[in-house]
């Protein structure tokens, strides 16, 4: 007899499913527990920090596997089959990246980005929207180096360039660059799917964001959702399936989850 399907939802947080500036979810708190009471797997796919990600369990009140700092770790796989390890990490440390970074990057470029870490406690708040306890915890990264890039377009065309020659990546969010090794959320999605389908192969993938750094992780998924940023517009977006919504986060979460779910009944 064929396994039932297990539902994979890979969401990125802010902006996506949390709301973009309050960084509150509670309009669809009760949502979230009842996909995860029908067997749903959620899984959050973010730049957060490993701690930033715990909060947010702690502030749902459930314990969910998750994926950090734009693909750099994996913790608990263990939740899902107790085979599986706690965790996999699939970057270098940050201090090792930011050695090659001052080693390959020449010192014009270097001085137009203003790592996060480097500056006082008001523009950190400033960047992130975030104070004292959340913000200690945004900055308490062990794979990836934020920065605001102040050069021209010329000028992150060429960083990026060299960056890349080095198998480092630079990934934009919503509200900073960040320097990472070789990683991404769309790789760490990848892994995460091998190892379960080991045990089970009937298996659907949902990937919810609303940045360009999510992009990547939407095509690697079997349902692709996009919600509202208006920050760009669809044409922009070379995804044929995509499922959309025009409400921001986090009832546009809900929006694209429902309609996606429906898909998968329906196939």
């Amino acid at each position: 007899m064929e396994k039932a399907i297990k539902v994979l939802i890979f969401t990125d947080l802010d902006g996506s499913l949390l709301h973009r500036d309050t960084f509150k979810f509670d309009e669809i708190k009760d949502y979230l527990k009842e996909l995860i009471s029908k067997g749903i797997f959620i899984i959050p796919n973010t730049s957060k920090t490993e701690k930033e990600i715990l909060q947010f369990n702690k502030e749902l009140g459930l314990n969910l596997p998750f994926i950090s700092e734009n693909g750099s770790a994996i913790y608990g796989l263990e939740l899902l089959n107790l085979d599986l390890p706690k965790e996999l990490i699939l970057s270098r440390e940050k201090s090792d990246l930011l050695n090659i970074f001052k080693n390959i990057v020449p010192i014009n470029l270097q001085n137009k980005c203003k790592l996060v870490s480097e500056m006082n406690k008001k523009k950190q708040s400033l960047v992130f929207g975030l104070e004292d306890k959340k913000l200690k915890m945004a900055l308490n990264r062990k794979y990836t180096i934020p920065f605001v890039f102040e050069g021209t377009k010329n000028q992150r065309n060429e960083l990026s360039k060299i960056i890349k020659n080095e198998d480092l990546y630079l990934q934009e969010g919503g509200r900073v660059i960040n320097l990472t090794d070789r990683v991404s959320k769309a790789k760490a999605l990848q892994i995460f799917v091998r190892f379960l389908k080991k045990n089970n192969k009937n298996m659907k993938t949902i990937a919810v964001g609303d940045n360009y750094n999510d992009l990547d992780m939407l095509k690697k998924s079997d349902f692709p959702c996009l919600v509202f940023n208006d920050k760009f517009t669809l044409d922009e977006i070379p995804i044929n399936n995509l499922i959309t919504t025009n409400k921001p986060s986090p009832e546009g979460w809900a929006d694209v989850i429902k309609k996606a779910l429906v898909k998968i009944n329906e196939n």
